[in-house]
């Protein structure tokens, strides 16, 4: 049976050229089973009408948020519960603009404010208009809101110009929404993820930490949901929503980390340390605030334990990803931290006081394994962690079925 069958797919359509590929979306998700019901925004409206796309669906098209006989028991929200997701093909500028800053002022954008179905927005404008800063940076809110883009293409355009802009094929996006209702190929597979960045107590008031966010391992974490995966999050201190059906265990010190990790390492699958932990703390900290009285301070070190390098010396242990933040030589560096601790995969980037990294919404990251490596150049977390699974989750599945063969 098809993923979609008996799903019910709210098909959202916006003002725009492409706006003619919402009746073979129609048609291709009722071959697939799926019941779908058609809401189109008033510009949507100049490119296609409703009575075309309610023959298709076999329901009538809504269109106005304020409709006397539709919302005297509240339709709007009738619908968000119906359905199992929302699907926005095309998603202009315009659209993205008023979602990722909340405005609910039709009825498209209420019911997406008003669904917890998941979202998936189908974008598609004139190349200039999808990287204008102020569409990057809706992009990336929209990432971070936990909606899911798919596309756009290059390619010749309704405008006359070439690039990225256009609408990607029906048959992309009806893989895309078979792929939300299936397993996912980490279907079965626990991972343990730490996130975030350690504190060491210098005193009760004082701690040696560092610039890590949090962000990158909460997208993984995320992206692991995504693909399937019981997904375990260690975080040491950070302002970040916990993502849905993520487990999390909030840590402080590096030690505390150690201690939640190694207690169910044993019995994950994979291992991924995205966390900043601290290699040193304090050796002994004041258990009272340390008053400014001398002209200088001294503090002495203890070497934290290596968590990263304790899971991968586990026998039959976890297929294990590190990071690795670098300042200079990343690529030598970063073998050397994989080979030292025995890693299956490295994910490096390099840091510093400006660019992409900590406290960034963007980063990139080189990959390294035994024998082979790879670039995922500069996209928002959310969207970098999606591609870093995907490559995690290969390499994990060839190394497994090598394992049983």
């Amino acid at each position: 049976m098809n993923p979609l069958a008996n799903r019910h797919v709210l098909l959202g359509i916006s003002g725009g050229i492409a706006a003619y590929k919402g009746a073979e979306l129609v048609r291709l998700l009722r071959t697939r089973g799926a019941e779908v019901q058609v809401v189109l925004t008033e510009a949507a409206t100049a490119f296609v009408t409703p009575l075309t796309l309610q023959a298709l669906s076999g329901r009538p098209v809504r269109s106005q948020l304020l409709e006397a006989k539709e919302e005297s028991a509240m339709g709007h929200i009738e619908l968000a519960r119906w359905a199992d997701v929302v699907l926005v093909a095309p998603a202009s500028a315009n659209f993205l603009a008023k979602l990722s800053h909340g405005l609910a002022d039709d009825l498209l954008t209420t019911l997406c404010l008003a669904t917890d179905a998941p979202i998936v927005l189908a974008p598609a404008m004139n190349r200039q208009m999808w990287v204008a800063p102020a569409t990057l940076a809706n992009r990336a809110r929209l990432l971070e809101h936990g909606h899911k883009l798919v596309g756009p293409d290059e390619g010749a355009q309704a405008c006359g110009e070439v690039g990225l802009g256009r609408l990607v094929e029906p048959g992309v996006l009806m893989s895309r929404l078979e792929t939300l209702f299936s397993p996912g190929p980490l279907a079965g597979v626990s991972v343990l993820i730490t996130a975030g960045p350690t504190r060491e107590a210098v005193d009760p008031v004082r701690f040696l930490g560092n610039r890590s966010s949090g962000r990158m391992g909460f997208a993984v974490a995320a992206a692991a949901v995504g693909a399937g995966a019981r997904v375990t999050l260690v975080s040491g201190p950070v302002a970040v929503d916990t993502p849905a059906r993520v487990e999390r265990i909030d840590v402080v010190s590096a030690r505390d980390m150690h201690a939640a990790v190694m207690s169910r390492a044993q019995g994950c699958d994979i291992f991924i340390g995205a966390a900043a932990v601290a290699d040193y703390r304090p050796a002994n900290p004041s258990p009272h605030k340390i008053k400014k009285a001398a002209p200088s301070l001294e503090l002495k070190l203890a070497r934290n334990p290596d968590i990263l390098a304790e899971v991968a010396a586990l026998p039959g242990g976890p297929f294990c990803v590190g990071f690795a933040a670098e300042t200079e030589d990343l690529e030598t560096n970063a073998r050397r931290k994989l080979s030292r601790k025995s890693l299956d995969m490295l994910a490096a980037n390099r840091v510093g006081f400006s660019g992409p990294g900590f406290e960034s919404k963007e980063n990139s990251l080189s990959l390294y394994w035994e024998g082979g490596s790879m670039e995922l150049p500069v996209a928002p977390k959310e969207q970098l962690a999606v591609d870093l699974m995907e490559v995690i989750t290969g390499r994990y599945l060839a190394k497994s079925a090598a394992e049983n063969t």
